[in-house]
């Protein structure tokens, strides 16, 4: 049985898991029932100026053929739109369109009303420390899904 500070990992994998959760329940009850997880990761590096595919594979830790796939899935759902990229003629450029910002915007709402839990929970003052003590040791970078 691990000790109080061997679980550390555990407790903050789980509450990653709730995270995801409750962001993709909030963005499901805002009416984009046709998305995974796994998309939202995507919107994050869409969002706001647009990417390759290369450029969401890397960010997702994802062969540049499972990206595409992803990105196609997401251009047929309406989420995401293939433009001409403006400095390389070889490549598209993957942004999202108006059904993919208001996807994204549900998910900010969500995300705020999870903190806002755990601020009712702890107290407004235990979450920003909570969250203090979380910047100075993780590093902030690429979000991705730990599984498909």
């Amino acid at each position: 049985m691990p000790t109080r500070a061997q679980d550390l990992p555990l407790l903050l994998l789980a509450a990653a898991a709730e995270v995801t959760e409750a962001v993709h329940a909030g963005v499901v009850a805002a009416g984009f029932d046709d998305v995974r997880p796994s998309h939202g990761f995507a919107f994050v590096r869409m969002a706001p100026d647009g990417a390759t595919v290369g450029e969401i594979a890397e960010h997702l830790g994802v062969t540049k053929q499972a990206a595409s796939q992803l990105v196609e899935e997401l251009v047929n759902k309406g989420y995401a739109q293939r433009n001409p990229h403006p400095r390389d003629a070889r490549a598209r450029l993957i942004t999202l369109t108006e059904r993919g910002w208001a996807a994204t915007r549900a998910a900010d709402a969500a995300f705020a009303g999870f903190t806002a839990r755990w601020a009712d929970s702890l107290g407004g003052t235990t979450v920003s420390e909570l969250r203090d003590v979380l910047a100075r040791v993780v590093r902030p970078g690429r979000v991705r899904p730990s599984a498909w």
